[in-house]
């Protein structure tokens, strides 16, 4: 059972939640600084990390589980409602139809992964990006219950390619953040920057979050088990084929 959408929009709301949100970001942000005229879906509870292209995407969509729940998505009352409840693994949307995606509280809790992952590939258009922001196995905030990401699954670095190489997508980019402990106290702005500088510094194994940039393989095989029969729908625009770039792995990384 996953976890309820208006308990992890509390944690959102409060201290933790915001400095989970801006160390994510801060990760995000610099491998896609914005979305030009880009279609974008979040997937789990991705709303807070949409927030930032809704200026220059031309759509972003957040898809939340029936199993979760959802709660409106933008907060700003004045923009439509981008907020879309459905069923966790049959997405009402048609084959490549986003550019981009980024999954937020969805693979931990995820009934079938691989069903999951091939779902997505199947939406996502081809030589499109995908990131994963997800609770580390070995960071501190995986275990603690009391927030959204001591629920459910963690996950490793070679969990998650392992995932992703069995979905047809490429892993091209890794990072971690939120090395601050998940206690109030040290989720204080200036505390939380304060860790997240020393984490990266002094031991970056150990972020609470991993985020892993992914591009759909694209050529004659499809994902055993896609959910959905080919019913290719055209975009409007075109996907660049290296929209960040990739990076060497991390001959440090224990995972």
């Amino acid at each position: 059972m996953r976890t309820d959408a208006l308990e992890i929009d509390r944690f959102y709301r409060g201290r933790r939640g915001r400095a989970a949100r801006d160390m994510a970001l801060r990760r995000l942000l610099a491998l896609w600084p914005d979305a030009p005229q880009l279609d974008l879906l979040g997937y789990g509870f991705a709303g807070p990390y949409l927030e930032p292209y809704r200026g220059t995407a031309r759509r972003a969509v957040a898809y939340m589980p029936d199993v979760q729940g959802a709660v409106p998505w933008p907060e700003d009352r004045e923009a439509k409602n981008a907020c879309a409840l459905g069923e966790e693994i049959r997405l009402p949307f048609a084959e490549a139809q986003f550019d981009r995606i980024i999954l937020a509280h969805a693979l931990e809790e995820a009934g079938d992964h691989g069903r999951l992952l091939r779902e997505l590939w199947r939406v996502l258009a081809p030589e499109g990006r995908m990131v994963i922001v997800v609770a580390h196995r070995a960071g501190a905030w995986s275990r603690a219950d009391d927030t959204p990401f001591g629920h459910g699954r963690p996950f490793s670095r070679r969990q998650l390619t392992r995932l992703l190489d069995d979905a047809l997508f490429e892993p091209v980019a890794w990072a971690r953040a939120l090395y601050a402990p998940p206690w109030g106290w040290s989720t204080r702005e200036r505390i939380a920057d304060g860790f997240e500088k020393a984490g990266e510094r002094l031991w970056p194994p150990f972020g609470g979050l991993i985020l892993v940039e992914a591009v759909k393989h694209v050529g004659a095989v499809r994902p055993a088990g896609a959910t959905a029969p080919a019913r290719r729908k055209a975009l409007e625009g075109a996907t660049s084929p290296a929209l960040s770039p990739g990076r060497p792995r991390d001959r440090a990384d224990p995972d």
